[in-house]
């Protein structure tokens, strides 16, 4: 994550592991259920909500949800939640200039993004954490450096720097914020979050281990069915 020293990786790492573990102490009511019967469970916090249907009061479960975005990606196209809806995907926060394990990150994402590239309800969504330096020009020369010839499937976004900063702390329960005591001046997690076909987070896994690359590409097909 962008190291100086040995307490600033101890620091992402600690955070990163927070993020990935439905903790009592940070979700109190994350569901668990899911791993009990060997699915993926629903990441976040969750609280019912009474509402009528047909006369009759239910109680419903409403769980934690990706809030609504707005990014332009590599093409110059505005990626919305509308973009992905319906569809699962993978979000992870990177910058261009990153000194350390950016490459790393996208190095492990090409293999998912070559395994599961050509499905129709597959993407992922790479937030660019310096928007004012990586522009849609720069992220389109940066994508194709990587071998991804358009924004069909993999989408490099950038935005307003804030709103980028918020959605990653508070939908994707990461990383990512300026910290000029960092190389590079950003502080991010190296977290690839998996997100389900309603919004909902299934999975945190580290960007920058294979074992862990590997765990996401074997829950991957959880979610979507029809790849075998």
């Amino acid at each position: 994550m962008c190291r100086a020293n040995k307490n600033s990786m101890f620091r992402n790492q600690f955070v990163l592991i927070l993020s990935a573990i439905c903790s009592t102490l940070l979700f109190p009511s994350c569901n668990t259920e899911g791993d009990k019967r060997g699915e993926l469970p629903i990441l976040g916090h969750r609280y019912t909500e009474n509402r009528e249907v047909d006369g009759r009061v239910i109680i419903d479960t409403v769980y934690h949800q990706i809030a609504d975005f707005s990014f332009v990606n590599q093409d110059g196209d505005t990626v919305t939640n509308e973009t992905v809806e319906g569809k699962v995907y993978v979000a992870d926060f990177f910058f261009t200039s990153c000194p350390t394990i950016c490459p790393v990150m996208k190095t492990e994402m090409l293999r998912v993004y070559d395994r599961f590239g050509d499905h129709p309800d597959f993407k992922i969504l790479s937030h660019s954490i310096d928007p004012s330096y990586d522009t849609v020009p720069l992220l389109k020369d940066y994508s194709e450096r990587l071998g991804v010839a358009n924004a069909d499937t993999w989408h490099f976004l950038t935005g307003d720097q804030e709103h980028v900063y918020e959605i990653g702390q508070t939908s994707y329960m990461t990383t990512a914020m300026e910290d000029k005591d960092e190389p590079g001046g950003f502080l991010h997690s190296g977290a690839f979050i998996l997100v389900d076909q309603n919004g909902h987070i299934r999975g945190i896994y580290d960007g920058t281990k294979s074992d862990q690359v590997n765990k996401l590409m074997n829950d991957i097909p959880k979610l979507l069915p029809s790849i075998e």
